[in-house]
């Protein structure tokens, strides 16, 4: 399995796990109060604005002990340099996460359409969030290991 293939791997289960964690936590702060309440609001201010500097401060920690790791147990080195192939990777990558973001957009306003809370929309577009990281992690793997 390459370098990248491993990363690929680690930052999947990272984002995973970090986006579960986040929302156990979080979602015990969620106010019991009217669902159209300046208190919700807040709560997904708080929620989008927290979850930014924890998902980059764990995503960080997670890239350096995997760097680590990956040295000790392989005896290689990092490789730094990204060639023509890892960029088009990256880029169909990105393009298959921006996809699906877009569809979780589409979706979170629809729910809105159809007389959902405004709690559902965030929440929508907290798994769209998620889920598009998942499927740019994903499609990296894929793409790696097919060979393009």
């Amino acid at each position: 399995m390459s370098y990248q293939e491993r990363r690929a791997i680690v930052s999947f289960v990272s984002t995973a796990l970090i986006a579960m964690i986040y929302a156990a936590v979080m979602v015990q702060r969620y106010p019991a109060v009217d669902a159209y309440s300046a208190d919700v609001f807040r709560f997904w201010g708080a929620f989008v604005l927290i979850l930014i500097p924890v998902t980059i401060a764990a995503k960080i920690v997670v890239t350096i002990v995997f760097s680590i790791l990956n040295t000790v147990i392989t005896r290689e080195e990092d490789q730094e340099v990204m060639d023509e192939r890892d960029k088009l990777i990256e880029l169909r990558a990105t393009r298959n996460s921006q996809y699906v973001f877009g569809i979780g957009v589409v979706l979170a306003m629809g729910a809105l359409v159809i007389d959902q809370t405004p709690s559902v929309m965030f929440a929508l577009l907290f798994c769209a969030g998620v889920v598009s990281e998942l499927v740019s992690e994903a499609s990296t793997f894929f793409i790696y290991r097919r060979g393009f």
